[in-house]
């Protein structure tokens, strides 16, 4: 599979207690695993994204486990609550073991 580009929107700044929403998308195809290749008839081996999660400052804020049923180019959008500066870390893990990581800085004011 060609690599997965993640796309990410953090607000650039907020402020401290803010609630900021969060949006994610990542290209994939997302294979199930039950279609069949139309020239050979074999069956499509499954190949998804089958987790996100999203770290603040080293710490969980949002995670999810995907499974097959998930639509081609998985899109998360989840809010949170920031009360200092730091960096937002989202990644997504394939089956075939790949990870895809991306990193989002926000400033905190006040």
């Amino acid at each position: 599979m060609a690599k997965a580009k993640p796309r990410v929107k953090v607000p650039s700044k907020a402020k401290a207690g803010e609630i900021i929403t969060i949006k994610t998308l990542i290209n994939h195809k997302m294979e199930s695993g039950f279609r069949k290749d139309k020239k050979s008839g074999e069956l499509i081996p499954q190949q998804i994204i089958n987790k996100f999660t999203a770290e603040f400052n080293g710490k969980p804020v949002f995670s999810a486990d995907v499974r097959p049923a998930v639509s081609a180019n998985p899109y998360f959008q989840f809010k949170v609550k920031v009360s200092e500066s730091g960096t937002f870390k989202f990644t997504w893990v394939d089956d075939d073991g790949s990870t895809y990581s991306t990193e989002k800085k926000i400033k905190v004011e006040g």
